[in-house]
C-alpha cells in the first residue's frame, strides 16, 4: 500500500535553492504517482515538529535541505515506530546524501524517493541529539562558525573557506579522548577531533573514509599540530580524497563512544551546526532510523552489508526489478 509523502522543505538551504525547488520538486515526485504535501519550515524546531506530525500520521518524511535539517529530522524520527525518512539534497554540501550514493541532481534523487528502499542507518549522539554526519571540534569550531557566517554565493565552497580563513589565526590546542571501548586515553596537541558516524563533510571531504552506517561504530579521527603550510599544501588536498588519514598527524580509531576534552573552550559542531561545549561524550546509536536510499551501492560503500532488497533482486526468485514498487517501498507509486 502506497504511503503518503510529506516533502519538508528548508526555503534556506542552499542560498534559497531548496526553497526554489520545493514546487518543481513536488510536481517531479507527483508525476511518478506519489500523494506529496509540501510544507516549508521557519526553522530546525519547526522541522522537528512537522516530521513529528507527518510521521505519526504514516507520511513518508522527506527532507529537501542541507545536512543540518536533515539530521534534526532524523533525530526526532528516531523515536516514531515505522518512521521513515527521504533525503533530497537542498543545501550547501550535502555531504549525507552523498555519501548514500543519492545524486546531487534533484530530479535524479526524487528517482531514489521511488525506487530504493528504506534500510537501518545508525547516528551519532551528543547530549541526546542525534547528528548523521560527523561531530567535530578545535580548528574545525572556527572554520564552522566562519562557514556558517560567510555569503550564499560561495556554495559549497564554502567550507574551503572557513578552512582557510580559521587557519589564518588558528593556535594549537590539547585534546584529550576517552575511547570506549576499548577504554583507552589519548592526549595529542593539534588541530581537531571528529567523531565519525558518517565518511563525509564540508561539502565533500571524506574526513572518515572508512566510516560505515551500520556497524554501531564512530570513526574517531584526531589531527597533530603541522605548519599551516603544510596543512594547505599535504592536508587540505587529501581531505577531498579521504587520504589524508595516511599521513603521521593523522590518527584513526574505532569506538562505540568518545569523550572528549580541550586545554581552552570550543563548540562541537555536528552536520554543520553547533550541538554542545567541550568536554562533550559522543556515543554511535545503531540502526536508529530507516533511511530511503538506493538499492545498489555507492562507489564509496557507505554500509558494511549489501542492501537486503539487492539479495532479493539478484535471486531473481520473487525479487522485484529495480525501480518497481516492492514491499520494503514505503512510497510506491
Amino acid at each position: 500500500m502506497a504511503s503518503p509523502v510529506c516533502l519538508i522543505v528548508n526555503p534556506a538551504a542552499g542560498g534559497g535553492r531548496s526553497g526554489r525547488l520545493g514546487p518543481e520538486l513536488e510536481r517531479t515526485l507527483r508525476e511518478h504517482g506519489l500523494s506529496v504535501r509540501r510544507v516549508d519550515t521557519r526553522d530546525l524546531e519547526h522541522a522537528r515538529e512537522l516530521a513529528r506530525e507527518a510521521a505519526g500520521s504514516g507520511e513518508t518524511v522527506v527532507a529537501l535541505s542541507g545536512d543540518g535539517m536533515i539530521g534534526a529530522i532524523a533525530d526526532e524520527l528516531r523515536s516514531i515506530p515505522g518512521a521513515v525518512l527521504g533525503v533530497l539534497p537542498g543545501g550547501r554540501g550535502n555531504d549525507f546524501a552523498r555519501v548514500l550514493g543519492i545524486s546531487d541532481d534533484p530530479q535524479a534523487a526524487c528517482a531514489t524517493i521511488v525506487a530504493g528502499a528504506p534500510r537501518a542507518v545508525d547516528v551519532g549522539e551528543v547530549q541526546g541529539r542525534a547528528f548523521v554526519g560527523i561531530a567535530s571540534a578545535g580548528f574545525d569550531s572556527d572554520a564552522n562558525r566562519i562557514a556558517n557566517e560567510a555569503p550564499s554565493w560561495l556554495g559549497g565552497l564554502v567550507y574551503a573557506y572557513g578552512a582557510l580563513r580559521a587557519l589564518a589565526s588558528w593556535r594549537p590546542a590539547t585534546f584529550e579522548i576517552e575511547l570506549d571501548p576499548p577504554g583507552e586515553r589519548h592526549t595529542f596537541t593539534g588541530y581537531s577531533i571528529g567523531a565519525a558516524n558518517s565518511k563525509a563533510y564540508g561539502g565533500g571531504m571524506f574526513a572518515a573514509p572508512g566510516a560505515l552506517l551500520d556497524d554501531g561504530l564512530l570513526e574517531v579521527m584526531t589531527m597533530e599540530t603541522v605548519s599551516r603550510w603544510r596543512f594547505l599544501s599535504s592536508v587540505l588536498p587529501r581531505v577531498f580524497k579521504g587520504t589524508h588519514v595516511g599521513l603521521d598527524e593523522v590518527h584513526v580509531f574505532r569506538a562505540a563512544e568518545v569523550a572528549i576534552s580541550a586545554d581552552r573552550p570550543f563548540t562541537m559542531y555536528a552536520d554543520g551546526d553547533p550541538i554542545g561545549e567541550l568536554p562533550l561524550r559522543v556515543r554511535a546509536v545503531k540502526g536508529a532510523v530507516s533511511v530511503i536510499v538506493p538499492i545498489e551501492s555507492p562507489a564509496a560503500p557507505a554500509f558494511a552489508a549489501p542492501h537486503p532488497a539487492a539479495d532479493a533482486q539478484g535471486s531473481g526468485d520473487g525479487g522485484t526489478p529495480a525501480g518497481s514498487p516492492s514491499d520494503e517501498s514505503p512510497v510506491s507509486p
